[in-house]
Parts: C-alpha cells; sequence; structure tokens
C-alpha cells in the first residue's frame, strides 16, 4: 500500500470558495478511496492563506516536514497554483521532494513530479500562476487606490474614531481624552511624558483598554492628523507582491491625501499650534528618530532599581549657561516609588541623576585602568590601517575595469538593437523603449565610472596618512581621545545605584568596574579583582588620580 497524502488550499473565507475548500477535501478522501493501492495518510489544507509565500501556510510546511520524515510517498493536489503561486517555491519544494522519493500529482495540470519533463512544465503552469498573482495584486492595489480617492477608509478603529464599511465616525469617549491630550499639549504646554503620566494616575484608558500610557504614544496622536479631519492614506505600502511585506512610504508611491474629509475631533488653530510645539520640542520626522544616536551615553545608562533606561537633561546655571546630566526614565516620569489612585506601583525610587562628564570620566578612567601592550596595539592597529588604505586602492582599480567592461556591454547591446530595427525584428517603438533602458544604464555607469577615477586620483601621502592615524590610535589607547564614536561603541553600559555606585561594562570584556561618587562629590573607584560568584573588591578610600582636576558639584546630583 502506498502512503498518500493531500494538500488543498484557499485564499480567502468568501462562501464560494469555502464551498471549493470542502469540496476538495470530499474529492480527495473519495479519489484516494477508489485507488486499491493507495491508502490516506492526511490532508493538509490551509485556509484563507495566500499562495505567493509559504512561511504563513502552517499546514504545508507541517505537510513538508511530515515528508522529510518518510511518512508518505506521494502528494496529490488539486493544480499547481494550489500548491503554490511563487515559481521558486513550487520548483525548490517539488525537487527536495523527489530527491526524498516523493511525487506530487497535481491532477488538473495532469503533471507528475516523478515524470522526467515534469520540471519544465511545472515551470511553466507555475510562471503562469505567478502572473496571475502579479495581475490580480496590481487590479487589488489599484481599486484600492481609487476607492480612496473616493474617500473610503482602509484602517481599523482607534482612540476617539470607530471605523465601519470604510466611514470613520467620532466615538465620544474616546474623543474626550483625545481632546485633553491635544489642551494639554497645545494650550498648556506640558510635556508628553508629564500628559503620560496625568493620564495613567487619573485612570483614563487607551484604546486597547488599559492605563499604560507612554510619551510615544501622546506623541503618535498628536502627530496624527485623521483628529483635525484630515485623512492620509498609503502610508506604508506592499513592494513585492510574493512576501507581502509592508514598508513605510517615504515617497516611494504616492499618497491619497485628503482634507476636511470627517468630522474633526479638535478645531485647525488648536491643531497647527501643536504641531508648531512638535517642531519646536524637536519631534521631527519618524517617532524616535535620531535621539536615540545623538549621545554616548542614549540608551547605556541603567537604572539599578527599576532597570530603566537614564535620559538626558539640561541643568541650567544662575549664568543662563547649562550642562548635560542624565536620569532614570521612570523617576524622572512618574517620580518616586509610589501607589497612585488606581492601585498601581508606579515610579522609582533612584532619584538620582549622574552628570555627562562624570559618566565619561568613569569611561575613560575604566579604560586606562586596562592591562595592555599598548606599544604592540599602537604599531599592529596603524600596520592594519595602512594595508586597508592599500587595499582600498587595489578595489578601486578593480572597479574601474569592471565598469568600463559593463559599459561596452550597454553599448553593444544599443548597436543590436538598432540593427534589430533595421532588420525588421523590432518594431520603433520597442527600440524606443529599449535605448531608454541602456541609457538609463549607461548614464548610471558613467556616474560611477567618474567617482571611481576621482578617487583614484587623489594623492594619498601614505607616510603622513600612518603618523595620523598613529596619533589618533596612541589617543584612543591611552583614553585621551575626544571620539565620541569610539565611547559609544566600546561602551556597553553603566548602572547606577542608589548608593551612589555606578558600575562600567565594557564591550566584549568580563570584568566589571565600580565607582563610587561621594557626598563630597569626589570620585572613587573598587576594582574587581575576582570573577568567581563570589565578587571580590579591592576598595579604596583614596581618590582614583585623574587626568584634570574634577570641577566643583562634578559627579553624582
Amino acid at each position: 500500500m502506498i502512503s498518500v497524502a493531500s494538500y488543498c488550499r484557499v485564499s480567502t473565507d468568501k462562501d464560494d470558495q469555502l464551498n471549493s475548500f470542502e469540496s476538495q477535501q470530499r474529492y480527495f478522501r473519495e479519489y484516494i478511496d477508489r485507488q486499491p493501492d493507495w491508502e490516506l495518510y492526511e490532508i493538509y489544507a490551509d485556509e484563507g492563506i495566500t499562495g505567493t509565500s509559504t512561511k504563513k501556510r502552517a499546514q504545508f510546511n507541517r505537510m513538508i516536514n511530515d515528508a522529510r520524515m518518510g511518512k508518505f510517498k506521494l502528494i496529490i493536489t488539486k493544480e499547481v497554483s494550489r500548491f503554490s503561486r511563487n515559481i521558486l517555491d513550487t520548483i525548490s519544494y517539488t525537487r527536495e521532494l523527489k530527491a526524498l522519493g516523493i511525487g506530487v500529482l497535481f491532477m488538473n495540470d495532469g503533471i507528475s513530479t516523478l515524470e522526467p519533463d515534469a520540471e519544465l512544465r511545472l515551470s511553466i503552469m507555475g510562471s503562469i500562476a505567478q502572473e496571475e498573482s502579479r495581475k490580480t495584486s496590481s487590479r487589488v492595489k489599484w481599486g484600492q487606490t481609487r476607492q480612496m480617492e473616493r474617500g473610503v477608509v482602509f484602517g481599523t478603529s482607534m482612540l476617539g474614531y470607530d471605523v465601519k464599511d470604510g466611514k470613520m465616525t467620532i466615538n465620544p469617549e474616546g474623543a474626550e481624552v483625545v481632546s485633553l491630550i491635544f489642551h494639554k499639549y497645545g494650550v498648556e504646554k506640558k510635556g508628553t511624558s508629564v500628559i503620560a503620566r496625568e493620564l495613567r494616575e487619573a485612570g483614563y484608558r487607551t484604546y486597547n483598554g488599559n492605563t499604560n500610557w507612554s510619551n510615544s504614544h501622546i506623541v503618535k496622536i498628536l502627530k496624527n492628523e485623521k483628529y483635525v479631519g484630515d485623512l492620509v492614506q498609503k502610508k506604508t505600502f506592499t513592494p513585492d507582491y510574493l512576501t507581502h511585506a509592508k514598508k513605510y512610504n517615504h515617497g516611494e508611491e504616492e499618497m491619497v491625501c485628503l482634507t476636511d474629509h470627517h468630522e474633526p475631533i479638535i478645531d485647525r488653530e488648536l491643531w497647527n499650534i501643536v504641531q508648531a510645539e512638535l517642531k519646536k520640542r524637536n519631534y521631527h520626522g519618524e517617532l524616535g528618530a535620531g535621539h536615540s544616536n545623538r549621545y554616548v551615553f542614549s540608551g547605556k545608562i541603567k537604572c539599578g532599581e527599576c532597570g530603566a533606561s537614564f535620559v538626558s537633561r539640561k541643568k541650567y546655571r544662575r549664568d543662563g549657561s547649562f550642562y548635560k546630566r542624565w536620569g532614570c526614565f521612570t523617576a524622572i516620569n512618574e517620580g518616586t516609588r509610589h501607589t497612585d489612585a488606581q492601585g498601581n506601583e508606579v515610579g522609582c525610587s533612584i532619584g538620582k541623576m549622574i552628570r555627562d562628564d562624570a559618566a565619561m570620566e568613569i569611561v575613560k578612567q575604566g579604560l586606562q585602568s586596562l592591562q595592555m601592550d599598548t606599544a604592540w596595539v599602537i604599531n599592529n592597529v596603524t600596520a592594519l590601517a595602512a594595508e586597508a588604505i592599500r587595499a582600498g586602492e587595489n578595489i578601486s582599480a578593480d572597479t574601474e575595469e569592471k565598469l568600463q567592461y559593463e559599459i561596452e556591454k550597454i553599448t553593444q547591446k544599443k548597436e543590436d538593437v538598432l540593427d534589430a530595427f533595421f532588420s525588421k525584428t523590432v518594431t520603433k517603438e520597442e527600440m524606443r523603449m529599449m535605448n531608454e533602458k541602456y541609457d538609463g544604464q549607461l548614464a548610471d555607469l558613467q556616474s560611477r565610472l567618474q567617482t571611481v577615477r576621482q578617487k583614484a586620483a587623489l594623492h594619498y601621502d601614505l607616510d603622513a596618512l600612518k603618523a595620523d592615524v598613529k596619533r589618533e590610535v596612541t589617543a584612543i589607547v591611552h583614553g585621551d581621545t575626544q571620539s565620541e564614536v569610539f565611547y559609544k561603541n566600546v561602551l556597553d553600559h553603566l548602572t547606577v545605584c542608589r548608593d551612589n555606585r555606578v558600575e562600567l561594562r565594557l564591550n566584549l570584556l568580563p570584568q566589571k568596574w565600580v565607582f563610587v561618587l561621594d557626598k563630597l562629590q569626589d570620585l572613587k573607584r573598587k576594582e574587581r579583582v575576582g570573577e568567581a560568584d563570589g565578587v571580590c573588591y579591592r576598595d579604596s578610600s583614596v581618590p582614583i588620580s585623574v587626568s584634570r582636576p574634577l570641577s566643583s558639584g562634578y559627579g553624582m546630583e
């Protein structure tokens, strides 16, 4: 007896396809029962799943895994498009199954993968299925865009609005919260973190029904144009119909923008005030973009109490100047540890802030304490840099030669097109289209070639470069470099604890350094000398040596 599996799939939940889905399964059972030497192992069925990708098809993937375990010897399915609409998936899976001695029978197409010419026929049928998917995707996108232009809303309900049948209606309860947020920010001039805390403590709920408000959540609401009555759609798009992966639309496709599309929750005057305030407070572009990479310690100072990251704040002096310091995000936004009106434990008791220059001094002194052969490091890194410069020059030469070869190939293709036109193999319109394509490729290649030649024309004084590199490497090794990029890459994290201890960890090193910022604001260090589970410290009550005197008010605040 031959153990046989079957596979069926429908891509939508429509009634006609669901009927087909049931019919397929019933047909396969009856068909296998009629074969005297076949026995049904299992019917694998994916319902409402796309055929262009196998990633989300749980039953298909389970079937392939069972095949690898040798649980059956034949798979029957309705047609190639039910098995897969991706030609690469179709060929790769049928090849793998054939290597395992398992055939696939596509009943409507009359193809068995165990036949000699099966792969050629599969390629043809698979290509047709994939092209049909592409056309379907194109038709759907075109239709959705036309509907968007008519004002049909594609999206889900949100705080303040209910979306049903492509229309937006105000939800009074949510609208009240939205109005409150805009008023607090635009009129009362409160910060987003303060607004989040006040909403949480007052028991206001998010659209998901919880009280976990955050400043990023507030910013998203303040930047959402729907609350002023406008509608912008196609903020995301699907560049590949095979993977269905969505990407943010940064101009790749034209967005659909409609002004005064629906009833607003806030008036346009307040909206303009809020947008100006957001710009003033530096909420540019995508939410959070840029801020996390602006400073050495962004996201790298952790709270020893609650685990939150420290965030930067400015402290102004009487003369108008300021310095930067870092504090626990939870403590800044929620205050000290307490129980709010809703019975939630919120806040953090760390209550301490560390100055930016103190944090930098800790990292520098941790680096300076490392035991290393500085001369060996300096000489070897300098030699490696010089070798990299020479290699770069060679790569540039190879690239120029390659580009020139590509230009010659495209030029020959243009000549071939002209010959084809005169021999009436291609039409004038086809010649024009092909020439435009080749001209664009030539322009790109010429531009790249020019860039390569400009780089090659530069005269490198290798001895001067080596001296510069050696000087920079020496500064890094001795902890004297001012490169923030270097410190950001070498630092793993700092942990600030309640007893004025600051723990330092560097990337790729097992050691931990412990520094103490005492009440006299002297920076002291406890060096870890043991690496066993029982931590052993060599403590010193004498301030560690520093490259410069500690300024007044230096350290923990």
